[in-house]
């Protein structure tokens, strides 16, 4: 325990991780509550529900590779309060809207793009911010952590906004989602800026997301987890929308049931964040590959699941190699990066994680609406396996790794490495340094010899 837990003994992190914490439990809350308004106001529409999850991540297609530039050039923590306060502001006026009992379903769609347009700017800054709050043999803990408490947020969010919705309403969940939503903004407040490890750069002033672009480019490291994350991400990470419809339309199910469906994704997201939580070194290309093959597999079983029971039960795993699969290509990413351009990077990494959800949710719900829930989650799960493998054609190419399949005495794959190459080197030495290890005659000597 002390291993997983160990990056919370640093003052400013454990402030972030709590204001994080209660933050997200009252977002979760609010877009399970969301979720259910839309289907309401909308007659049971997948595609409302897709329209609402692409509004709250269009900004972030637009606005994201700015953000990055601003964490390269200007104080991350600084950006975060302004970022999270707008966000607290936009939640309020759409609380009262809900409570006041006169909110319609434009309002939701308007709601959801002001709290996108927060998001898009919190989100890189914040992921670039955790290589500040602790020194870099903490970094994937941290990181890891910081995945722990989103997921602890999807579990108790959800299931606590499901309760909530059976016993009170829609208005009062929305009001103490609010009330939970402004925490970031004084733990930021209350960190000591001078605990922060931060990298100083001349060149700040000139951080330009064009330079970021050319870097990532270059670097067959980190271009392979961010394509893995642009495609899985777009098409297979759309249980927002999915989820929902499968609850009600599906199943024929109530709030609090489909509180059940989201919680039992958290709960194996959550044993996926923790499982990478003991992680000390980067990891490697085949291990996020297998992940993505892994939850392409179960994601496709949860879409030929014949009851509510078997699709629950499979959602376990599927959130399990979900977040085990966007936590490694995090780590792949944020460890493989040089400081200078972490801001820039991550905010790439976001782009195409979140910010191609758009495209996604509203495939989803127009897929959904036309062909079925339950084709749209099992189809995505075929598109995301199919991305892992294309992942692993690619990194056996460009690495000249080979896999080799033994069936005695046990099945079995190994992953053979090509013989790195001899370097030599020729170094002087001066004669007089050297030592004739034999007695033979002495050579006259000249000015050295070559070794």
């Amino acid at each position: 325990m002390g291993t997983t837990f160990r990056s919370l003994g640093v003052p400013n992190y454990r402030l972030f991780t709590i204001g994080q914490l209660v933050k997200l439990v009252g977002v979760w809350m609010m877009f399970t509550a969301q979720d259910w308004l839309v289907l309401e106001l909308s007659d049971n529409s997948p595609g409302a529900l897709g329209i609402v999850t692409a509004l709250q991540f269009v900004p972030v297609m637009l606005l994201t590779l700015w953000s990055g530039r601003l964490a390269d050039r200007y104080d991350k923590r600084k950006i975060l309060i302004v970022a999270n306060a707008a966000f607290a502001f936009f939640a309020v006026v759409f609380a009262i809207l809900v409570a006041s009992g006169v909110v319609e379903l434009w309002h939701v769609f308007v709601s959801a793009l002001f709290l996108g347009i927060a998001n898009a700017v919190e989100t890189p800054v914040r992921q670039s911010f955790v290589s500040e709050l602790v020194e870099l043999h903490l970094l994937p803990n941290a990181l890891a952590l910081s995945a722990a408490t989103f997921n602890v947020a999807r579990i108790s969010g959800p299931a606590l906004a499901g309760v909530l919705l059976a016993l009170l309403n829609t208005p009062a969940v929305f009001l103490i989602s609010t009330a939970l939503a402004i925490a970031p903004v004084f733990t930021y407040l209350r960190m000591r800026p001078a605990d922060l490890y931060r990298t100083e750069r001349k060149d700040r002033g000139n951080a330009r997301v064009s330079d970021g672009l050319r870097y990532v480019g270059k670097r067959h490291d980190l271009l392979l987890p961010i394509f893995m994350m642009f495609v899985i991400g777009m098409i297979g990470f759309n249980f927002p929308v999915t989820l929902a419809a499968l609850a009600k339309i599906e199943y024929d199910a109530g709030p609090s049931t489909f509180g059940l469906l989201t919680t039992c994704l958290a709960i194996g997201s959550l044993g996926g964040a923790l499982a990478g939580s003991r992680r000390t070194a980067r990891p490697s290309a085949y291990l996020i590959i297998a992940a993505g093959l892994l939850f392409g597999i179960f994601e496709i079983a949860v879409g030929f699941a014949p009851n509510f029971v078997t699709a629950a039960l499979l959602l376990v795993p599927t959130g399990f190699f979900s977040i085990y699969l966007a936590q490694g290509c995090n780590h792949r990413v944020q460890m493989g990066v040089d400081p200078e351009f972490r801001g820039r990077v991550m905010a790439l990494y976001v782009l195409v994680f979140l910010g191609t959800t758009p495209i996604g949710a509203s495939l989803s719900g127009w897929w959904g609406e036309h062909f079925g829930v339950p084709s749209s989650i099992w189809a995505a799960g075929v598109v995301s396996f199919l991305a892992a493998a294309a992942a692993l054609v690619w990194e056996l190419k460009t690495s000249g790794d080979r896999i080799s399949v033994r069936l005695r005495p046990r099945p079995r794959l190994h992953l053979i490495s090509p013989p790195a190459p001899v370097v030599t080197t020729e170094v002087d030495v001066p004669v007089e340094s050297a030592t004739i290890p034999v007695d033979v005659p002495r050579a006259r000597t000249g000015s050295g010899v070559k070794v």
